[in-house]
């Protein structure tokens, strides 16, 4: 199933690159206030969908721009949760930082992850219990254990009230960590966390799609993901800390009034 999903992931990764070299050309809609699709964003999960369910054609598919398959329920056994572009809005401006995520869920628990970075040619995948990795190299948390140590990572959704939001935020966590960085990719900003290139992401009101890949990659490379309050609803809330087990503690300590 890893391999397959992979697989997928360069399909759409394909499909992307191609029309990268002329941005100009993509056609653009937006589904609400600076929430954007283009084409691309469609052909692309049209492709990971095709190779997913060649493979796999009972299989349940919630995907961002095509929504939740007619077999999708509780009681579907194998779920795949499609992103077919992270970063929708950097890639439509030339910006080089988007990514495909593609997991895949089994009874609700995320159990295969691929986050393919087609400009860099970075392909993080991981399996439940089998750890995580970049590039077929096993990757780790970073080990810091002060905040004031870190480099935090983070995003908002889309309307004032969002942004007011962030903005308090990100002045309770500034003044206590390094610096906080925010890139536009929830998918790829949780395996920055993954490989130690980052010590810590939060954000609010994401989809299933931005962030169930992500999850995982963090996870089996030991580290910790929850809600703001430190419970464990994020994939279906939206609400998420990942961070090294201790920065993860103090994360929720600072985050857990904004829960």
């Amino acid at each position: 199933m890893l391999n397959t999903a992979i697989k997928a992931a360069r399909r759409a990764a394909t499909v992307i690159q191609r029309a990268s070299f002329d941005v100009d050309r993509i056609s653009v809609t937006e589904k609400q206030h600076n929430d954007f699709v283009t084409d691309v964003d469609q052909a692309a999960e049209q492709a990971i969908i095709e190779t997913l369910l060649k493979a796999y054609p009972d299989h349940a598919i919630l995907a961002e721009e095509s929504g939740a398959s007619a077999n999708l329920n509780d009681e579907s056994e194998f779920a795949w949760i499609i992103d077919p572009i992270d970063g929708t809005t950097n890639f439509m401006h030339g910006y080089p930082n988007y990514c495909v995520s593609i997991a895949l869920a089994q009874r609700g628990i995320v159990t295969q992850a691929v986050i393919y970075d087609p400009v860099r040619n970075d392909l993080y995948t991981a399996s439940k219990g089998a750890g995580a990795y970049l590039n077929d190299k096993r990757i780790r948390v970073t080990k810091h254990d002060r905040l004031a140590n870190t480099l935090l990572c983070s995003g908002h959704a889309a309307g004032p009230r969002a942004l007011a939001e962030y903005m308090k935020m990100y002045g309770v966590v500034a003044e206590r960590c390094q610096a906080v960085r925010s890139a536009g990719s929830a998918a790829l900003e949780l395996a920055n966390v993954a490989a130690g290139r980052s010590d810590g992401f939060y954000e609010k009101g994401l989809k299933a799609w931005d962030i169930a890949a992500g999850s995982l990659l963090v996870t089996e490379a030991g580290g910790i993901v929850g809600e703001f309050n430190g419970e464990s609803a994020y994939l279906h809330k939206g609400d998420i800390i990942a961070a090294s087990p201790k920065v993860f503690g103090q994360m929720v300590t600072l985050l857990a009034p904004f829960a």
